[in-house]
């Protein structure tokens, strides 16, 4: 019944078009992704406050424009960050104050609370905010009344509240949250799985995020990535999920506008935040390991079975020979340390430590 009431009240779409109104919002067709959408368009048209979870990066922001999307609610989405504004700033950006409410307060500022008013009130990162302002939200959620900093006058707001957070509003030990505050927010919960878990969803999220770019700006260059660089993309960890996605598409758009982009140029400039060679450091026509006829074969150490009496310390042995092709390929390329690592098929990075690691600390381009 109170279903069938908020879809009469607000103008929710059916479920059908919701999912439609979600997929304009959200891109991913994974398995886990479906199931976040149909999530969405279930509860999107109640006013029920709604927890979205996940691993910063995710983007629960964006489930928070979906859901006030389905939502049908005339007003606007009002989002605030919890964990950005200061403790002692974030009661007057939420409640709003009154001029000369304190120092500095020169006229009166409509909250949050109010600017969301007939449509959805998003805080993000809940889990920050403060234990004294839990209180003050908590009673605004039962009474859906607020009171501006410096004003005796109670006003009446009428908002849907989402929030999200990264870490568990249950355990004590990460977070001081209050259990009847998390009880008010929780009624619904939203988990949105880490980038990892939906590596199938990669190039559709490129996709719609290349849209966007050209949409606001006609000179975007996109990157080209083939299937190699595509696949290098899919199996790379990303810690920090969507964001980390997006920051890799830009630094692409900057050092590979309009190129196809490989496996290589994946792994080596754009998942390492690596650049491009410049000055002198420029790789050989050919910048690959030496093919395996030109090192030992493994069949050669088998003499050592006829060493009767001698150690075979395989760490300090393997150690040795680990230094002796740093530094080869460190000579080979005049201590061009990318290109160095490029012939030993590690990252820059993990070659400079390893370089650390063994004292070889000639000054290196």
């Amino acid at each position: 019944m109170t279903q069938h009431w908020t879809n009469v009240q607000f103008g929710a779409p059916s479920n059908d078009s919701a999912i439609a109104v979600v997929d304009g919002i959200i891109a991913g067709t994974s398995p886990v992704m479906q199931q976040v959408k149909q999530h969405i368009a279930l509860v999107g048209a109640s006013v029920a406050p709604v927890l979205v979870q996940g691993e910063t990066g995710t983007g629960k922001e964006l489930v928070a424009e979906a859901l006030h999307a389905v939502s049908g609610r005339k007003g606007e989405l009002v989002a605030v960050n919890c964990a950005a504004i200061p403790a002692e700033l974030l009661e007057s950006e939420l409640f709003g104050h009154e001029k000369g409410a304190f120092t500095g307060a020169e006229g009166r500022k409509i909250g949050r609370f109010e600017q969301a008013c007939g449509g959805t009130l998003f805080l993000d990162e809940i889990g920050d905010m403060p234990p004294a302002l839990q209180v003050k939200l908590l009673r605004v959620l039962e009474t859906r009344k607020i009171r501006r900093l410096g004003s005796m006058q109670e006003i009446d707001v009428d908002f849907r509240l989402v929030t999200a957070t990264h870490r568990d509003l249950t355990s004590q030990e990460e977070v001081q949250f209050r259990e009847d505050l998390y009880f008010r927010v929780a009624l619904f919960q939203i988990g949105l799985p880490s980038l990892a878990k939906r590596v199938t969803d990669i190039p559709l999220i490129l996709d719609r995020m290349i849209k966007d770019y050209k949409a606001k700006d006609v000179t975007f260059d996109e990157p080209l990535f083939d299937d190699t660089g595509m696949r290098a993309l899919q199996s790379h960890t990303w810690r920090g999920n969507i964001r980390e996605l997006r920051n890799t598409l830009i630094r692409a758009s900057v050092m590979f506008p309009g190129q196809v982009v490989t496996a290589d140029m994946v792994k080596n400039f754009l998942l390492n935040a690596g650049m491009p060679y410049i000055d002198g450091c420029a790789p050989q026509s050919d910048p690959v390991m030496p093919e395996t006829h030109d090192l030992p074969s493994p069949d050669q150490f088998r003499y050592l079975n006829d060493a009767e009496g001698q150690d075979l310390d395989l760490r300090v042995y393997l150690r040795d020979i680990e230094v002796a092709l740093i530094e080869t390929a460190l000579e080979k390329t005049s201590y061009c340390v990318s290109r160095a690592a490029t012939q030993l098929r590690l990252r820059r990075t993990t070659l400079i430590e390893k370089m650390k690691k063994y004292g070889l600390n000639r000054e290196v381009a």
